[in-house]
């Protein structure tokens, strides 16, 4: 807003009065402080006993407009903030929802969940180096426990951890920024994830069991020693 008192202090005496004459042209609070500028100089103008009461009702409604104006301005500019705020972009599994993931239900869990990005976002050529980088850490992993690991160190509970741990740092440290990258995105329910591993590891369980139960007593009995209490 501006500072006419500051303002009517360059003014001549000649000056002021033309704001005092001329009041119609001139916005109230001008008029006003050019009123309280003569007053201060010892030079008040006859016209302000009639003049006062009017401006100062003109300039309070004023004053009280310029508010709300201002008012509705910074709403609107925090509304604009707040939207501004909001993700846009498609729904995807965010980072650590897929290396969550991969700790309880293996690397191979976090593997889809990747997938599915990139599913969404259409690009099939990444897609298709993620299976084929899967198929191959499975292949090259299996070997490397059966003809190095487990004839050195037999079984531990170890391995599942430590096999798992290389993959999930490939899919947050190399697929994802070069295959997603910056890309705008809203993080993505992992609840309905979550029912579809649990009923996954379910059926499991019980086709294990069943399939079990299917063998030779004694290779049933081998395998239950083996599987853990």
């Amino acid at each position: 807003m501006e500072d006419y008192a500051a303002k009517m202090l360059l003014k001549t005496d000649a000056d002021l009065r033309e704001y005092v004459t001329g009041h119609a042209q001139y916005r109230e609070d001008a008029v006003l402080a050019a009123l309280d500028e003569l007053r201060r100089r010892g030079q008040p103008a006859a016209e302000e006993a009639a003049l006062r009461p009017g401006l100062e009702i003109a300039a309070t409604k004023l004053h009280a407009l310029q508010a709300a104006a201002e008012a509705e301005r910074e709403a609107a500019t925090a509304t604009a903030a707040d939207e501004a705020a909001v993700p846009t972009g498609p729904a995807l599994y965010s980072p650590i929802t897929i290396i969550l993931f991969s700790i309880p239900f293996t690397f191979l869990a976090g593997g889809v969940l990747l997938g599915l990005n990139l599913w969404r976002l259409d690009r099939k050529r990444a897609l298709v180096g993620l299976v084929a980088f899967i198929v191959a850490y499975v292949v090259l992993g299996g070997l490397f426990l059966m003809y190095w690991a487990l004839p050195r160190y037999g079984l531990s509970s170890w391995y599942g951890p430590l096999f798992n741990l290389p993959a999930v740092l490939a899919y947050v440290l190399w697929f994802w920024p070069r295959t997603i990258g910056t890309t705008n995105y809203r993080s993505r329910s992992w609840f309905p994830a979550l029912l579809v591993c649990f009923a996954l590891l379910f059926g499991l369980q019980k086709l294990n069991g069943y399939l079990i139960q299917k063998q030779p007593k004694e290779v049933r009995e081998q395998l239950e020693k083996m599987m853990p209490k």
